[in-house]
């Protein structure tokens, strides 16, 4: 299994939808597209609740239709676009609906589980896809690679990390490929004791030292549990083993990953910490489009240093390794469990290492059942975030 990396140029306009518009992805790629027009033709633009900046978005770039998720706020929508000849549709059904419109290019971005279903309708109409979404592998990795193989989608990665691996890999001699390695900016928590990390803010966890993202995944990275998620996507979207894949702490975040080859190079991709970059390349591909990403100066740079992670003070790690190793469904466990956990501390109603704790935890309370369906990823999913939310209720809050 792995990325299709066929060619496909054209000089027309690309049309494009986009899924998760107003999240932090969403809105560095509007942001791409409105400073790029006469590259790019919007079909579609989706939300969840935030009607306003989705509406503002629709009308700035001219989109066909925008569709938010909560049909409460449909109405909201509705007004919002009055007069401007744009569609509104709420609900679920109108999500899918917009990822089957036919498009150049689909950016999924949709944050969560929710995402999941939105990028395989996407896929099954066999779409090219910029993947932001980490859940669909995560949770649902070989039935999503599965559907992407039969249906002949083109997945474009959109994390700068494997989308760095993605521009130098070879894809036509994986063999040649000894490893992978992906780098981690180690988050705000990189040099702290375990200490101080037991008694850490949401603030101080919010606090990323590099780049600018949305909670949930700015929280991640500080238990660097992005980087456990991300060793899974790395195993599905690329053609290597699981002890092919290393995690290289890289605190300056300039290069992005590395590709090692067997006769001793190893190829990396170099760029300024801006999500921009990684979206344009999907955007773009298989062309690259101007962009206001700052340009890197290695110069002024001066040093770039590298470290081993500490599986001690980050366990995230080691259980990412370990639920893909174990495999079924229990990545998909692992995922529902951290969304739970990352949630219920930025309400405060646990502490920051209890994330992992939590996580281990329900891990190792829940059986590695086969995923052979959507149904199965769903049933994994529900019971996982049952098991999780029970626990942290029973022995975690107010302690």
């Amino acid at each position: 299994m792995g990325v299709n990396p066929q060619l496909k140029i054209s000089t027309n306009p690309k049309t494009v939808t986009v899924l998760g518009a107003t999240g932090s992805v969403g809105c560095n790629t509007v942001d791409l597209i409105e400073r790029t027009p006469e590259h790019f033709q919007v079909i579609a633009l989706t939300a969840n609740t935030n009607v306003a900046l989705l509406a503002q978005q629709a009308r700035t770039l001219g989109a066909e239709i925008a569709v938010v998720a909560d049909e409460g706020c449909y109405g909201s929508l509705k007004d919002a676009l009055s007069g401007s000849g744009i569609e509104a549709a709420a609900g679920e059904q109108a999500i899918a609906d917009a990822a089957q419109r036919p498009t150049d290019i689909i950016m999924a971005g949709i944050v969560g589980a929710a995402g999941l279903e939105p990028a395989l309708t996407a896929v099954r109409r066999g779409a090219t896809i910029g993947l932001a979404n980490k859940e669909c592998l995560v949770a649902a990795g070989d039935l999503f690679m599965a559907e992407v193989k039969a249906h002949k989608a083109t997945l474009l990665p959109v994390d700068s990390e494997h989308n760095a691996i993605y521009q130098v890999f070879d894809f036509e001699h994986p063999h040649r490929v000894e490893k992978i390695i992906l780098t981690a900016s180690g988050g705000p928590f990189r040099t702290s004791s375990k200490q101080q990390m037991e008694a850490a803010t949401v603030e101080q966890a919010l606090a990323h030292p590099v780049w600018k993202m949305g909670t949930k995944i700015s929280i991640d990275s500080a238990t660097m549990m992005n980087k456990g998620l991300e060793l899974i996507e790395a195993y599905y979207l690329f053609p290597v083993e699981l002890d092919q894949i290393e995690i290289l702490v890289h605190p300056q975040s300039v290069i992005h990953s590395m590709v090692g080859y067997v006769d001793g190079s190893v190829l990396a991709q170099l760029g300024s910490p801006d999500m921009r970059t990684p979206i344009s390349y999907a955007l773009a591909w298989p062309d690259r489009i101007e962009t206001p990403s700052p340009r890197l100066d290695l110069a002024d740079i001066a040093t770039l240093t590298f470290e081993a992670p500490d599986m001690e003070r980050f366990p995230a790690l080691k259980l990412a390794r370990e639920s893909l190793r174990a495999g079924g469904c229990r990545p998909c466990v692992l995922n529902a469990a951290n969304e739970i956990a990352v949630q219920e501390f930025l309400d405060g109603n646990i502490g920051f290492l209890d994330i992992t704790r939590v996580e281990e935890q329900v891990l190792a309370d829940s059986d590695v059942r086969p995923v052979n369906s959507l149904e199965d990823v769903h049933e994994a999913d529900r019971d996982a975030r049952r098991k999780t939310s029970a626990l942290i209720k029973s022995q975690f809050m107010g302690r």
